[in-house]
């Protein structure tokens, strides 16, 4: 049940995102820190209690706190935003490209923070520039439709959704990656079409 609802969670904010990650800004982005707390509150609770993510009521009180804080933080304050959302986009992109080279558990964390880092250095030096927007956006938001199909088909274990987990199912079932792509061209020109010129300061203001 809880893999089910975790599926149906990632497709959703991910849909949103790559497909309307632009055109809503704040919107937007508040329901993607939402989910990015839900899963971190869910795996905090798991860590701490050593029981599966969402197996009982603890592990629903830490993801739905989770959401709500990091919803609304996301939602109000720029910085957080901005960390929020390019951190959750570089760990994973950064986690991903380490793990299809089969590099350590711990070498797959580092390039993980490090492509968080960039992104968010890069994302607040340069305000976050439309095309930059749109390609984050549309990247995090297909990464996260594919991983809720896969573990909505028992692809991708509970247990075993991160970003080096995600990589090893992309390159054992070709079908993934062909959803990816779709999904990230798609996103990019759903987005690229109904742009304006605003940047993501601009709509905290």
């Amino acid at each position: 049940m809880s893999q089910t609802v975790l599926g149906i969670l990632a497709i959703v904010a991910g849909a949103v995102f790559c497909f309307r990650g632009y055109l809503a800004l704040r919107s937007v982005i508040g329901v993607w820190g939402a989910f990015v707390g839900f899963g971190l509150g869910a795996a905090l609770v798991a860590l701490l209690t050593g029981e599966p993510p969402l197996a009982g009521l603890l592990g629903w009180v830490g993801a739905i706190v989770g959401a709500l804080l990091l919803g609304g933080l996301a939602y109000t304050f720029y910085a957080v935003a901005v960390i929020l959302t390019m951190g959750s986009v570089g760990y994973a992109l950064g986690s991903g490209a380490a793990a299809l080279f089969t590099a350590t558990p711990w070498v797959v964390v580092v390039a993980g923070l490090v492509g968080a880092a960039i992104l968010v250095v890069i994302a607040l030096a340069a305000n976050m520039p439309a095309l930059l927007l749109i390609l984050v956006a549309a990247v995090g938001g297909a990464s996260a439709i594919v991983a809720g199909i896969a573990l909505l088909m028992g692809v991708l274990p509970l247990s075993g959704a991160e970003p080096d987990t995600l990589a090893q199912a992309l390159s054992e079932h070709w079908w993934l990656n062909v959803a990816y792509l779709v999904l990230l061209v798609v996103g990019i020109v759903t987005q690229l079409r109904h742009r304006s010129t605003a940047d993501l300061r601009a709509s905290y203001r």
